[in-house]
């Protein structure tokens, strides 16, 4: 699972580098390279969505910090179930952007079913909703950031550990 996690974050973290590099970039060419490159790792955050949604109706539910207060473990349900959402919504909403506008979408060569038609007004609201998605994804990725940390400094228990690679022996 911490495998998922990690190609997850890669995979964010590359889509916003290079959809921040595009804005910086002259030249046609490089701007539509970059904007393929953000939407390649947009979709694979999507099937990673899935695979990482696979895995844990396969394994059952996370381990839940027990010592926790009620308050704490439901804050901690809510913000992982925003992510997931959000890891869900981003993708799609991006896919649908880029159908509004009348560009296709490709993974890997293949060409995607388009989500919805070419529509001007559509792809205005869709370009927001995708960059407000992208903040509030962000907002929540510090938080579960945060967390991680207090675990680690604060409540010493261990929980950063089970999500960071194991050493070889």
């Amino acid at each position: 699972m911490a495998i998922l996690h990690w190609l997850t974050a890669f995979c964010l973290v590359l889509a916003a580098a290079l959809i921040l590099t595009r804005d910086q970039v002259a030249g046609r060419a490089p701007r539509m390279w970059l904007l393929e490159g953000h939407r390649h790792f947009g979709l694979f955050v999507l099937v990673l969505f899935f695979a990482r949604v696979a895995l844990h109706v396969r394994l059952g539910r996370l381990r839940v910090d027990s010592d926790s207060s009620r308050f704490i473990r439901l804050l901690a349900i809510l913000t992982h179930v925003a992510l997931y959402a959000l890891l869900l919504a981003q993708p799609l909403l991006g896919w649908a952007l880029s159908d509004a506008q009348g560009k296709p979408v490709h993974l890997l060569g293949a060409t995607l079913p388009a989500l919805v038609g070419a529509d001007e007004d559509l792809a205005d609201a869709l370009q927001l909703w995708h960059q407000d998605a992208a903040w509030l994804l962000l907002g929540l990725i510090l938080l579960h950031i945060a967390a991680a940390l207090w675990h680690h400094f604060v409540r010493r228990d261990g929980v950063l550990r089970t999500m960071l690679p194991r050493r070889r022996r």
